[in-house]
């Protein structure tokens, strides 16, 4: 069996989050990069259908420049066999979904997170599917296979549903479908000599163009009132809050 994971190079969540160049530009300065949460799950799942079934490869995919490289040998140092980097800026849902789409024929499995966590999207694993012409299941919280057919668990709203599909397919993950992995020393000693290489990208049209980027406005002031005085609570949601 093949296994495509598809990773993101996102910006740690506790990271401070600025843009420079009038606002047109993040700002990547003392900001640390990690694998995408969502994807780390993928990853994880992965590893464990590699280690349960004998055979199975697992190839990492990125779609970014150099600077992402330190994330993807993190997740060779995980446990994953060979990684490809499309040497491209990620510029929009589109564009990676057809980068990915072009190099995940053949694939049994493609996993990757259910969005990445810097534009939450959520749509590229469906785009993959669709110009790969196979089913793409999202969110999947649980996936086990029985031979050629993948037996899944999604998350719907107020509820799950058990969903069937064969092989191959897209699915985009999330918790709990598996523990995260730490990579161990000799997982990280492994992963500096595994197979890394790099593609240009396919040529695309660019769908997206981002004009500006803003930070939310800063919380106001909080105004604590005593749970005696309803009075004032109900005048403030009127005349300051004016959701009353």
């Amino acid at each position: 069996m093949k296994i495509l994971v598809c990773v993101s190079h996102v910006p740690d969540t506790t990271s401070k989050i600025n843009f420079i160049d009038n606002g047109t530009k993040f700002d990547t300065n003392g900001v640390q990069f990690i694998i995408g949460p969502y994807d780390d799950y993928a990853l994880a799942r992965a590893i464990e259908i590699k280690e349960a079934n004998a055979g199975t490869t697992v190839t990492v995919l990125n779609v970014g420049l150099a600077d992402t490289e330190p994330t993807i040998r993190k997740a060779l140092a995980i446990g994953a066999d060979d990684a490809l980097r499309v040497n491209a800026e990620p510029t929009d849902s589109f564009f990676v979904a057809n980068q990915i789409a072009e190099h995940a024929k053949g694939y049994d499995l493609v996993l990757m997170g259910r969005e990445s966590i810097d534009y939450n999207g959520g749509v590229v694993h469906a785009m993959v599917g669709e110009l790969l012409g196979i089913p793409s299941i999202s969110p999947v919280m649980k996936l086990d296979l029985d031979g050629t057919t993948a037996k899944m668990s999604r998350e719907i709203e107020g509820g799950k549903e058990s969903v069937e599909a064969s092989l191959p397919l897209v699915a985009g993950c999330q918790e709990p479908i598996a523990e995260w992995k730490i990579p161990n020393m000799r997982g990280i000693m492994s992963a500096r000599t595994k197979p890394l290489k790099v593609v240009e990208p396919k040529a695309t049209d660019v769908s997206v163009n981002v004009q500006k980027f803003e930070l939310p406005a800063p919380k106001g002031a909080v105004k604590m009132i005593s749970a005696d005085n309803v009075a004032e609570l109900v005048t403030r949601l009127k005349t300051e809050a004016k959701v009353l």
